[in-house]
């Protein structure tokens, strides 16, 4: 067993998994906290570095393209404090990080791990039920439905329609972006019928803005890791084409255009109609929200 015990938390290696557990002291991220224990199987392991610095060194994980749903959705885009696979290693233990990166590494080795892309994910990302308090509403994921109750600082078009109730088996992508505190994120959940249609995080019904805290809003990243983990893997997800967008992000699904798609137009802005004669939506809104619905086809 290779363990090394930190505040900022604990790796523990039997030979076949990498057990990471974050630490309870409060400058552990939230995010971190709220994930909790990840059990790593080695196969999943690309490689692990440690590097030393002048007071605090670092342990870091890489793991294969495809392995974890957690950086399938997230595309690389997790702050660096919030990643859960580094760990923050105070100088006098380096002799101890330096062992545990050894033992891996001779582990991957011996098991001949390869570093290809996986076919499937070896990673069950977070379990369900899960819900998340963001600035923009609710969102909840209980393994087979999708449901975002709206906050009262939400758009009013949002509220008129309702709460929102998706079906994991209509999701065609989750997109994700982190609230950085200088421009806002947002979760979006893509289904067949919105797959063309990109409107404004603030005014689709299909997608949180995330505007508020950083530290709560980034906890929707849980959702979209565990709706992720159930949807087909992006190596066997049919009528697809993958586009590796940089060496830190993870291939992104890009959908080909289906010959119905004139037909979901045509749906948008039927109901955007009704909520313009219903009053939901002034005649500037309509006018701005058509416009947009139609560039994006």
């Amino acid at each position: 067993m290779a363990e090394i015990i930190q505040r900022d938390g604990t790796w523990a290696f039997d030979g076949s998994t990498v057990r990471i557990t974050p630490g309870r002291h409060r400058s552990v991220p939230l995010f971190r906290q709220t994930y909790g224990e990840i059990s790593v199987p080695l196969e999943a392991v690309s490689g692990v570095v440690y590097e030393p610095e002048r007071k605090r060194g670092r342990l870091r994980m890489r793991l294969r393209e495809g392995a974890d749903p957690l950086l399938q959705a997230t595309g690389g885009r997790l702050p660096e404090a919030a990643d859960p696979y580094r760990l923050t290693v105070d100088g006098d233990r380096s002799g101890v990080a330096e062992y545990v990166v050894a033992e891996i590494r001779q582990s991957l080795l011996l098991d001949q791990v390869p570093k290809e892309p996986t076919k499937t994910y070896l990673l069950p990302g977070p379990p369900v039920p899960v819900s998340v308090r963001s600035s923009d509403g609710t969102v909840s994921f209980d393994g087979t439905q999708v449901r975002v109750d709206w906050a009262d600082t939400s758009d009013r078009v949002k509220r008129a329609t309702g709460p929102r109730i998706i079906g994991v088996g209509d999701v065609v992508q989750v997109e994700w972006l982190p609230n950085s505190g200088r421009e806002d994120g947002f979760l979006r959940f893509v289904t067949r019928e919105t797959v063309f249609s990109k409107l404004p995080a603030e005014r689709d019904p299909y997608a949180l803005d995330l505007w508020g805290s950083v530290r709560r809003d980034l906890l929707t990243a849980l959702v979209a890791a565990a709706v992720t983990a159930r949807l087909p893997h992006p190596s066997t997800r049919p009528g697809t084409e993958y586009a590796d967008r940089d060496r830190n992000r993870a291939a992104v699904p890009v959908p080909r255009r289906s010959g119905d798609h004139h037909d979901v137009l045509l749906r948008r802005l039927r109901e955007l109609g009704e909520l313009h004669r219903d009053g939901v939506l002034t005649d500037e809104e309509f006018t701005r929200t058509k416009a947009a619905v139609l560039r994006s086809f």
